[in-house]
């Protein structure tokens, strides 16, 4: 059975900056929400903007807020805890890592479709990659000691491995930590050792279609978490469009979680990490 859909209240929200921690590459930013749902599940979305900092400067951009996976999620006396990944990579993504203690952070989710739990008879399998692994965090948190695969461009992008505890494998494109190889190797030698598994991947496109294939030859059932762009998180504007083996759905309604059987690629227009 599908989760069903979650369509959050259309309002902007501001949920008030308690915790920023630097991890390398990456920042972990931290608000407490207020007045939104305090039991988000593990793969939906938030729609992220800076009150204070959005627009302006070059171009006046940006000028639609981001999605982000949450990372974390705590209840507190005075709200939800909600913690997110992120890495500076363009005009939102900078203006969201420039936020400080007590600044405000709009949102607007949950959103969206998440994780599954695993198929009967089966143990549950993560795979990140990159700041994809955030999604896996919460998830990890949720269920018994899975193993954790991470792939990461570098030392610095590892950082974020610390996150989820001692155990988690890790390897890195260029073999500053764990051994140089890519995630899905790991992935091939754990489903070579025990194929009843259910796979949860997150990360960019080429490894998402790289562990749909392996778990496609092997008959392994995995859930992705999926990536693409959007301009309102409410199925409103189609731009999170990507095709399916029974027509196209729109990732914001209909994912970020796709079963990967139903996708014969995850190479969709516009997705990335």
């Amino acid at each position: 059975m599908s989760e069903p859909r979650t369509l959050a209240p259309p309002e902007r929200r501001v949920a008030v900056v308690s915790g920023l921690e630097r991890l390398g590459a990456y920042d972990l930013i931290t608000a407490v929400d207020t007045f939104g749902p305090t039991d988000p599940r593990p793969g939906q979305f938030y729609m992220l903007a800076s009150p204070s900092r959005w627009g302006g400067g070059p171009d006046e951009r940006p000028y639609l807020p981001r999605a982000f996976s949450y990372a974390r999620a705590r209840v507190e006396s005075d709200g939800l805890a909600l913690s997110f990944l992120l890495a500076a990579v363009g005009p939102g993504t900078a203006r969201l890592s420039e936020l400080v203690a007590d600044d405000g952070l709009a949102l607007v989710g949950p959103l969206g479709v998440g994780f599954r739990p695993p198929a009967e008879g089966t143990r549950p399998l993560l795979v990140g990659g990159g700041i994809g692994a955030a999604p896996l965090l919460c998830w990890q948190e949720e269920l018994d000691d899975p193993p954790v695969l991470l792939g990461f461009r570098s030392a610095s992008h590892a950082q974020a491995a610390a996150l989820f505890g001692p155990d988690p494998q890790v390897v890195t494109d260029d073999g500053s930590v764990g051994r140089q190889a890519f995630v899905t190797e790991l992935l091939a030698a754990e489903l070579d050792a025990d194929p009843l598994a259910t796979v949860y991947a997150c990360g960019p496109p080429q490894m998402l279609e790289a562990v749909r294939v392996l778990c496609a030859e092997r008959e392994v059932s995995a859930q992705l978490a999926m990536e693409s762009g959007m301009a309102c998180g409410f199925g409103a504007c189609f731009g999170c469009v990507v095709p399916t083996r029974d027509g196209y759905v729109r990732l914001c309604v209909d994912g970020p979680v796709l079963d990967a059987a139903v996708l014969e690629t995850a190479l969709v227009p516009g997705a990335g990490h």
